[in-house]
């Protein structure tokens, strides 16, 4: 037994290269991750096994190996590029006499640094509480049983189950404030939606230069640094486009290998601007020699949190230090997939918002659509967006609507809802007639 430190800086980070593992993790990145939280790494120890080994995830031989390491350098702390279960970081901590930490506890602890809205701050105390609860174990001195004394023994209840009831306690409350937060991003939403203003959300790996590009592009001053998770909480702000007019330009949290999966469902409000935006500025970082790894890896999370079918414009920025031209690359449909870009010095900017007024344009179609029976729910989103003139219902039960709307938007709600995109003119008399009677 001992008392957990409540303090700590001087680190020894610890990589595990696994044989089973086919995307290797990068230990500069496990380095920057270290930094950012303010660790200071002084030895790095990799280690090469077959399989993780149950009790200390390193085997034996190599913990004490680490032990007798913490001790000569005055170590502090054990940072784990690896997820630990609860016991092998019990164990870990009674071997070596110091606080350890896993991948999901330090990226958890850089979240609760950076969170500066209250929003921010509720969603990682949230994340920080679901990651504690599966960790109370009996293995330090304030967790044991409480002791009685005269007129006071009786049943009790152990220090560990008053901690897991008031953190689920906690949890509840932190719920319920979140879904309030959630109400109001919502009614934001619904308010862009039906001033039909399309929404472009900002994403890709952490430290690729989101920030430093939406400031270039919006002049919102948002906090930009070389750092991973420079920027927690979202900024949205309004973005005029030449030819097409304002949309909505939405800066997001980076992402990660292995994010962990307490902050995707914390941040879930917030990861929604993502799922819900007309178009994506997935933002690269040219000079990184992983990117294609890193694009996988955000497309990865994208698919988890629901926004893997939402349209994508690769930006591959910082381009400036491979000494290339800002440019657009096009696909074989003549439609930009690719512009390059140096969010620090300005250069393709000019680029970049040509490629976004073609990828979002405000082409503006009318006609009817036909609606089945069982579709009453993109019925109600194209009222919401006020774009039906017109409405009625034929013999079958099914609605024709009169729409006015933009295109892409069209195409989108069509393919959520599972409705084909096809409009018929009102000058079709003879069509629509025969409709209207079922035939």
């Amino acid at each position: 037994m001992f008392e957990r430190p409540r303090a700590g800086e001087r680190a020894v980070l610890v990589n595990v290269v696994l044989e089973s593992d086919r995307e290797q993790d990068n230990p500069r990145e496990f380095t920057e991750l270290a930094s950012s939280a303010g660790a200071q790494p002084i030895r790095t120890v990799t280690v090469k096994r077959v399989r993780p080994d149950p009790r200390y995830y390193i085997g034996s031989g190599k913990a004490e190996e680490i032990r007798d390491l913490v001790a000569s350098e005055d170590g502090e702390l054990i940072l784990f590029n690896h997820a630990l279960s609860p016991g092998q970081e019990k164990n870990l901590e009674h071997l070596c006499q110091c606080r350890v930490l896993d991948r999901t506890g330090l990226i958890l602890d850089i979240f609760a640094q950076r969170a500066r809205s209250f929003e921010g701050k509720l969603q990682v105390e949230l994340a920080q509480l679901a990651h504690l609860s599966t960790r109370l174990i009996r293995g330090w001195t304030h967790l044991e049983r409480q002791k009685g004394g005269i007129g006071l023994r009786g049943p009790g209840e152990t220090q560990l189950e008053t901690d897991r009831r008031l953190i689920g306690i906690r949890i509840k409350q932190l719920r319920v404030k979140l879904r309030r937060v959630d109400r109001q991003r919502q009614q934001g939403r619904r308010g862009r939606h039906r001033a039909s203003v399309p929404t472009v959300s900002l994403v890709g790996y952490t430290n690729a230069g989101k920030s430093t590009l939406f400031n270039t592009l919006t002049g919102a001053g948002a906090y930009a640094a070389d750092q991973l998770f420079a920027t927690l909480d979202p900024t949205l702000r309004r973005l005029q486009l030449p030819g097409t007019g304002n949309i909505v330009l939405a800066d997001t949290v980076g992402f990660i290998r292995q994010l962990p999966h307490d902050l995707v469902a914390a941040f879930r409000s917030t990861l929604e601007e993502t799922r819900e935006a007309d178009l994506l500025l997935h933002v690269v970082d040219a000079g990184d020699p992983a990117r294609r790894e890193r694009i996988a890896q955000v497309n990865q999370v994208l698919q988890e949190i629901g926004a893997g079918d939402v349209p994508q414009l690769l930006v591959y920025n910082k381009c400036d230090l491979l000494d290339g031209r800002p440019r657009i690359d096009r696909d074989e449909d003549d439609r930009p997939w690719r512009v390059w870009v140096s969010g620090l010095n300005g250069s393709g900017t000019d680029q970049l918002l040509a490629a976004l007024s073609e990828r979002i344009g405000n082409t503006t179609v009318e006609g009817w659509l036909c609606l089945p029976v069982d579709r009453a729910r993109l019925r109600g989103e194209l009222f919401d967006r006020q774009s039906v003139k017109r409405e009625y219902t034929d013999a079958q039960g099914r609605w024709w609507l009169y729409v006015q709307v933009a295109q892409q938007e069209l195409e989108r709600l069509c393919v959520v809802n599972g409705v084909e995109c096809k409009l018929y003119p009102d000058s079709d008399r003879e069509f629509l007639a025969s409709a209207a009677q079922g035939q």
